[in-house]
């Protein structure tokens, strides 16, 4: 949320906020892989303006036990101690395993893993600096979100074509990084965004590589049934 514009991203956040309705009476456990907001950070006393009735709906889903697993995303990872603080969100920084039904997950956002994305490898060891994010934080608020929404609508328009097709799976990254990591266990899903194309592909022995898509020009989200994985469009 936050892209492209304020009226954009507030059309965007009742539909998804009309979706988090539509699932939370079956849903068990909420994870959101990450790039939720086009940009986030967290000042001692400030955070961003904006997603009232996002946040708000999260909260709802943790006051009634349904616990929500919020992913650092590469345009949100800077993702402190509010989320969870106020609302309740486990905030995850790292690559999880879970096992539902006695299927294996490996649950990412997809950003900086291996070795196929060198580019973003380095921005994630810079974001990742804590004097880099202290001295960030020196900068007004309204300077730095405005930089910060520069720089992601510049990077958003010069890699829009890599957003809109699946690359072949020898350019596919993630997917390169789902068969390597089979070499040493095995994993029944392995479920990421980041790359914001819809796919569900069949790896050796079974497994699946879901890529859960975007809600910017589509509106697309898995499920776990308690037997398979299945993508939907809300």
């Amino acid at each position: 949320m936050g892209y492209p514009s304020n009226a954009a991203s507030a059309e965007r956040e009742r539909r998804i906020v009309a979706w988090l309705t539509h699932i939370q009476p079956t849903c068990k456990e909420l994870y959101l892989l990450g790039d939720v907001f086009d940009f986030w950070f967290e000042y001692k006393s400030v955070v961003p303006k904006g997603y009232v009735r996002f946040l708000g709906k999260l909260a709802e889903f943790v006051d009634a036990g349904i616990p929500v697993y919020m992913f650092e995303g590469n345009h949100d990872q800077w993702l402190f101690g509010y989320l969870h603080e106020e609302i309740g969100v486990t905030i995850c920084k790292s690559m999880q395993e879970r096992e539902f039904n006695g299927k294996r997950f490996l649950l990412h956002h997809g950003h900086a893993l291996g070795k196929h994305d060198k580019g973003m490898n380095f921005l994630h060891w810079v974001f990742t600096r804590r004097m880099l994010q202290k001295m960030f934080s020196w900068l007004h608020p309204d300077l730095s979100f405005a930089l910060a929404h520069a720089w992601s609508k510049r990077n958003r328009r010069v890699k829009e074509y890599k957003s809109s097709h699946y690359l072949g799976d020898d350019k596919e990254y993630l997917l390169q990084f789902s068969l390597n990591e089979l070499k040493n266990r095995h994993v029944d899903y392995f479920v990421f965004g980041h790359r914001h194309v819809p796919l569900d592909k069949e790896l050796p022995n079974g497994t699946r590589y879901i890529n859960v898509g975007n809600w910017i020009t589509r509106s697309t989200y898995a499920c776990f049934n308690g037997e398979d994985v299945v993508l939907e469009e809300f």
